[in-house]
């Protein structure tokens, strides 16, 4: 445990320690101190738990903004000295620097494609009529001078003469909502402020329905968001007189959204109170005075709204059926007890898109893309035959339409775009992406592995042709294991950075996601967390028996829940890891549920105030709370300051803890970015330094030396 530290200025202090690096093992670093304090903490259930780092969750306090400047100049410092760093970002820069372009989208008399030369920090919306050239129509690298404020959403009015767009500053859910006259190009109105968590979606030429709290009392990147709201809000006219259409007081929820069908018959509307399971709700807005119809009044299980036709509503659910299934429903006679079966449920999970008349039923095998397209009668008609094994997506189209672009990629093979035409079920090559990147010199392949108790888990593992597999190779594994999300394979340009210069890359499929439907989420949530790190504690440990690595090349990486994931691991198995990487990570389980909509994820979590046994649990794991004085990996854990997902105080406090009781010589140090939130909208720019940083750390901690 650290003792005796001495300060080198009057703002902060810092303490020393020995860093053994692959370069020079009598280095020293300077951490800041983070003054704990062992008074501060709650009492549950009678016990009290100490929360000595309780003052940095105040984002507004400048002792914690001078705690950050002081803990990146650490961490630059000791970045800036590994030799090969500035090669790593100089190659992400060669790689990243290709054209890339998004399918086209069909609004009004014009095709929609967003843009991005290479290197630009935000991707550009162009288009153009058939025939014409392409022209921007909206450029968000205009929105700031330093590429940190992004389009965050966009939707257009049916017959594509209004636009509604919405912008996040710095990365924060919060948002602003612009419209426009999509001719012109022209704003129409006043700027919508404070909006988060929100579609936006047209009533005719009318206006739109958008979601979004009251501003909270405090900061509005950190105090609790609770009541969400779903509002009409008419163009041109002040957002103040905005209607309320549900939540609030009278229907309090967590989580709302709505969106008008294609036919513009029904607002749909979804509440819920945490992250799964959700009531269903309807108006038929082709009625004077609509009212709101009740389809599902519980939270007992997931369901969503396809597609609608003459009065009839295509429902996905999971109700009955932990795959899901689509179901039709009379909008007379919308309850669960009316239902029938249009795509049954099979052993595979189910998703579902709809165009030109048809139904795509997506299906996940094994974490890979399968998809069988089905008639408007529920007759299958064919299966798409797809470019490999990976991930397809974009299957969806509007209802008079016959042709559409989907995507497939998976770790070796860049986003490339087909061509599909709905009516013949064939496909053709719309556009390859240029990058500078040979898929045939690697190899991606699934294995199984078995886990603590037995079951069998899915991994896929990437590297060079030819691996010598004797134990020496950098290898990074990758999970999430959370809130039913699945890990589909992916290309990311940041990965050939890893790959070129030797690395093994694996991702591990966790129960806790959605690999497997409600039974794999299900065996990873509440007191079944621990399945999830045994999962990944027992990939780790394939990786070495199978001579891919030891543990002194090995290291973790995960975000959000991932980044819980990895906290947890590696407060649980310090040996097994030479590097860890906790990006935007959940690791305080105690406190989470009381910042922004972090409540919200006690489906998957519970919370401490549940009961004295949730408590407990939660204690057993909880990254922030089982540190001790022992010798962890090297660490680079990484937030952002504008992140009001996950909080960035629950990385800070993990990352003073951290410093406080490593006793080991391995660096301890948090990145943290400043103006970007939990990842989406950033620069290009600063996701490529990002990714070298966290390449250039981890080889230089596994021992490599150029």
């Amino acid at each position: 445990m650290r003792t005796n530290p001495f300060y080198v200025s009057l703002a902060v202090g810092f303490f020393a320690v020995a860093c053994n690096t692959a370069e020079d093992q009598s280095q020293v670093m300077l951490y800041p101190e983070s003054f704990p304090d062992a008074t501060q903490g709650d009492t549950l259930h009678g016990e009290f738990i100490a929360d000595p780092y309780r003052w940095l969750e105040d984002d507004l306090n400048p002792k914690t903004r001078e705690w950050i400047i002081a803990q990146n100049e650490v961490t630059n410092d000791f970045l800036s000295k590994i030799p090969f760093r500035d090669a790593i970002k100089e190659r992400l820069t060669e790689v990243w620097n290709y054209e890339r372009i998004s399918a086209p989208t069909k609004r009004g008399d014009y095709y929609y494609f967003s843009k991005n030369d290479g290197l630009q920090n935000q991707s550009v919306l162009y288009r153009n009529k058939e025939g014409q050239e392409p022209e921007v129509f909206l450029d968000p690298n205009t929105f700031s001078e330093d590429g940190t404020t992004s389009l965050s959403g966009m939707s257009f009015s049916k017959d594509g003469s209004l636009c509604a767009y919405s912008i996040s500053v710095g990365g924060s859910d919060w948002t602003k909502v612009i419209i426009l006259d999509a001719e012109s190009k022209t704003q129409i109105g006043d700027t919508l402020k404070d909006v988060k968590f929100s579609g936006l979606s047209w009533k005719g030429n009318e206006g739109i329905f958008y979601s979004s709290y009251d501003k909270p009392d405090g900061s509005e990147l950190s105090a609790k968001t609770d009541q969400h709201k779903l509002y009409f809000h008419k163009i041109d006219t002040p957002q103040q007189e905005d209607e309320l259409i549900f939540g609030g007081a009278a229907t309090p929820r967590r989580y709302i959204s709505g969106y008008v069908t294609e036919d513009q018959q029904f607002l749909i509307i979804s509440a819920q109170n945490t992250t799964t399971g959700n009531e269903l709700y309807f108006m038929d807005l082709t009625k004077v005075k609509p009212e709101i119809v009740t389809v599902i009044d519980n939270f007992d299980n997931t369901h969503s709204v396809v597609h609608t036709h003459r009065g009839r509503l295509f429902i996905r659910t999971n109700f009955n059926a932990p795959n899901y299934r689509l179901v039709v429903a009379e909008s007379a006679t919308p309850q669960p007890e009316t239902w029938v079966d249009f795509i049954p449920e099979t052993d595979m999970p189910l998703s579902v898109g709809t165009g030109g008349g048809r139904f795509f039923a997506s299906y996940l095998k094994d974490a890979t893309t399968q998809v069988i397209q089905y008639n408007d009668r529920g007759q299958q008609e064919t299966e798409i035959k797809l470019p490999g094994i990976g991930t397809a997506s974009g299957f969806g189209a509007k209802n008079d339409e016959f042709e559409l672009y989907y995507t497939f990629t998976n770790y070796i093979n860049p986003p490339t775009i087909y061509k599909y035409d709905i009516r013949s079920g064939t496909s053709e090559l719309y556009r390859r992406p240029d990058v500078q990147f040979d898929p045939e010199a690697f190899d991606s392949y699934q294995v199984f592995y078995t886990s603590k108790d037995g079951t069998k888990v899915p991994m896929i593992i990437t590297h060079k042709k030819g691996l010598n597999k004797n134990g020496s190779n950098p290898t990074m594994l990758y999970g999430y294991g959370g809130f039913n999300v699945s890990l589909t394979p992916s290309f990311s340009t940041s990965l050939i950075g890893w790959l070129e210069r030797g690395g093994v890359y694996a991702v591990a499929n966790l129960r806790g996601g959605g690999e497997y439907g409600k039974t794999w989420h299900d065996g990873g949530r509440l007191t079944n967390k621990q399945n999830v790190f045994d999962d990944f504690i027992a990939a780790a440990e394939f990786l070495i028996d199978e001579k891919y690595c030891t543990s002194k090349t090995l290291g973790i990486s995960g975000g959000s829940n991932g980044g819980l994931l990895v906290g947890a691991c590696m407060t649980q198995r310090p040996d097994l890891f030479a590097v860890a990487l906790p990006a935007v990570g959940v690791l305080d389980m105690l406190r989470y549920h009381t910042f922004t909509a972090g409540a919200g994820w006690a489906y998957d979590y519970g919370t401490a105030n549940d009961s004295p046994e949730m408590l407990h649990y939660l204690l057993g794991y909880s990254p922030y709370h089982n540190l001790r004085p022992t010798n962890y990996p090297a660490t680079m854990v990484t937030t952002g300051d504008h992140d009001d997902r996950v909080v960035p105080a629950h990385s800070y406090k993990f990352a003073a803890r951290l410093q406080e009781v490593h006793t080991g010589t391995t660096p301890a140090l948090i990145r943290i970015e400043t103006k970007a939130g939990h990842g989406a909208g950033k620069p290009t720019a600063m996701v490529i330094q990002e990714q070298a940083d966290k390449w250039a750390f981890a080889l230089f901690n596994m021992g490599i030396k150029k």
